[in-house]
């Protein structure tokens, strides 16, 4: 069974929400809120760096 979609987040229309409106945040900043040994598991287990921040519709999401 598929968990349904959080219903706050399907009715989010990014033209109409004021958050969508608001520059985000610098990538250092959401680094930083990941811890150490998540950063370093990420980067050795997938060679993953954290490279930009996007901002996406609600609609993306899929269940």
């Amino acid at each position: 069974m598929v968990p349904a979609l959080n219903p706050q987040l399907s009715t989010l229309n990014p033209e109409s929400d004021p958050d969508s409106r608001r520059d985000l945040p610098p990538m250092d900043d959401l680094v930083k809120r990941i811890p150490a040994p998540v950063r370093s598991a990420v980067e050795e287990l997938f060679r993953g760096r954290f490279v930009t921040v996007k901002r996406f519709p609600a609609s993306d999401l899929k269940a």
